[in-house]
C-alpha cells in the first residue's frame, strides 16, 4: 500500500467502523496532518492571532470560535478552535477535518491544515475576506445591492460546481447535508466557497440513498430526509433550489411573509411560475441588472431543484450542464409542486424506489441565536430521528450517530 493509499484509508476508515474514542481521534487527526505535512505548530497559531485576542475575532460556530490570522508568509487564515464543551462540535469537529483532508476545488473552502496541542484542537483554513451570503442577502438593501445580477448568477454556477465536485468527482461522494445562505462564503472576487462540513456524510458507492439520523437547517431539508432520514445526493440538490430561490428572491424561506394564500418562498414561487408571473418573484435590487432569459432558467431550474419526488430532481451535473450554456432557451421539462415537510406527493408510475408518499413530520425543532461568522452558523436547526418518536433536543441537534 503506496503512502498516498494508506493516508486516504486512514481517514476514511473512521467512516466504517464510526466515532473512535477520543483519544483514538487526536492520535488519528495528528497521524493524518503529519502525513500531509498540514501541521501548524501551537506558538504559529498563536503569533498569526496575536495569542487568539478578541479583536482578532470573526465569530461564533458551532464548533467553537474563529479568529483571523496572519502567517509569518503573508498568507491571511481563519483559525477554528474546538470549543472544550461540546461533544457535539467534537464529532463535528473530526467530521470536517477527515472529509476536507483531500478535498480541493475553487468553490470549497480549503482546509489548510490542523494543529493539536495538549486539549487544544484547531482546523486552519484559507481566510475568505467577504462575509458568508446571507449578510448580503438577507440584510439592509445597501448590502443587497452589491449582489447585482451578474454576482448572483457566478455564485449560482459556483455552488453548483461545487457540489457536483462533492457529489461526482472528488475521491469518495460527500453529501453537504447543509447547504444554506450561511455556509456559503464569498472571496475578494466573490467566488462562492461551499463551507462548513460538520455534518456531511460520506456516501456509500454501492447505494442510491442511506437511511440516517437528520441533521440539518429549517427551510432547506428535502422532505424524505427530514422525515423519513432517506438521505441520498438529492437532499443536497433540494438544499440547492431552495438557495437558488432565495438568491433570486433576495427572500429568506424560513421567514418569507409576502403572500397571504402561501406560507412559504418555494410555493409562492410555483404558484407565481404557473400563472406566468416568474419575474415578479425578481429581488427589486436587481431590476437593473437583470438578464431576463438567464432569470427565467434559473426559476425553473431551481423550481426542478425543489420538488417533491427526489428521483424527479435533476443531478448536479445536469444542472452545471444546463448553466454553462450559452442559449438558456434550451428544453427543460416542466416542474411539478414542490416537496414541502409534512406535504404529500404522487409518485409517477415508472419511480418505484422510494416510499410513495410523504407523511407528517417527525422532527423535532429547535431554534438557536444567530451567531453567524465566516466559517459556520447555528441558525434555525432541525434534527431528529426518522419516526413518531423522536423527542426535542433543546440543544438544537442531535449526536450524529449514523
Amino acid at each position: 500500500m503506496d503512502k498516498s493509499h494508506s493516508f486516504f484509508h486512514s481517514i476514511f476508515k473512521h467512516f466504517k467502523c464510526g466515532y473512535n474514542t477520543e483519544g483514538d481521534n487526536e492520535a488519528e487527526l495528528q497521524k493524518m496532518a503529519s502525513r500531509e505535512q498540514k501541521i501548524f505548530s501551537y506558538e504559529t497559531l498563536l503569533s498569526a492571532t496575536k495569542n487568539f485576542n478578541a479583536t482578532h475575532k470573526l465569530g461564533e460556530g458551532g464548533f467553537g470560535p474563529v479568529y483571523k490570522g496572519k502567517l509569518s508568509d503573508g498568507r491571511e487564515v481563519a483559525v477554528k478552535k474546538l470549543s472544550q464543551t461540546s461533544n457535539q462540535g467534537k464529532k463535528e469537529f473530526m467530521n470536517e477535518a477527515k472529509l476536507l483532508a483531500r478535498v480541493q476545488h475553487k468553490n470549497v473552502v480549503n482546509l489548510l491544515g490542523y494543529c493539536v496541542h495538549g486539549t487544544e484542537k484547531i482546523l486552519v483554513y484559507e481566510y475568505v475576506p467577504h462575509e458568508s451570503l446571507d449578510k448580503f442577502l438577507f440584510k439592509e438593501a445597501e448590502k443587497r445591492e452589491q449582489l447585482d445580477w451578474k454576482r448572483r448568477f457566478g455564485i449560482i454556477t459556483g455552488v453548483a460546481k461545487g457540489l457536483l465536485y462533492l457529489h461526482e468527482d472528488s475521491h469518495n461522494c460527500i453529501i453537504h447535508r447543509d447547504i444554506k445562505a450561511s455556509n456559503i462564503l464569498l472571496d475578494d472576487k466573490w467566488t462562492a466557497k461551499i463551507a462548513d462540513f460538520g455534518m456531511a456524510r460520506l456516501f456509500p458507492e454501492d447505494q442510491s440513498q442511506v437511511k440516517t439520523r437528520v441533521a440539518g437547517t429549517n427551510g432547506y431539508m428535502a422532505p424524505e430526509y427530514m422525515m423519513h432520514g432517506r438521505l441520498s445526493v438529492k437532499a443536497d440538490v433540494f438544499s440547492y433550489g431552495v438557495l437558488v430561490l432565495e438568491l433570486i428572491t433576495g427572500q429568506r424561506n424560513s421567514s418569507f411573509n409576502l403572500d397571504v394564500e402561501e406560507h412559504n418562498l418555494l410555493d409562492w414561487a410555483y404558484k407565481m411560475y404557473k400563472k406566468g408571473r416568474s419575474l415578479e418573484i425578481v429581488d427589486s435590487a436587481l431590476a437593473s441588472t437583470v438578464l431576463t432569459e438567464q432569470v427565467d432558467m434559473c426559476i425553473q431550474l431551481a423550481l426542478l431543484c425543489i420538488q417533491g419526488d427526489p428521483q424527479l430532481r435533476p443531478t448536479m451535473r445536469r444542472i452545471v450542464v444546463k448553466l454553462s450554456r450559452k442559449s438558456p432557451q434550451s428544453h427543460m421539462e416542466q416542474p411539478t409542486r414542490p416537496g414541502i415537510p409534512g406535504s404529500r406527493y404522487r409518485r409517477p408510475p415508472r419511480h418505484s424506489a422510494l416510499s410513495s408518499t410523504v407523511g407528517t413530520s417527525a422532527a423535532s425543532y429547535s431554534q438557536s441565536s444567530d451567531s453567524s461568522n465566516n466559517f459556520g452558523t447555528s441558525t434555525t436547526t432541525v434534527t431528529g430521528r426518522s419516526s413518531a418518536t423522536a423527542e426535542l433536543d433543546p440543544r438544537g441537534k442531535r449526536p450524529m450517530q449514523d
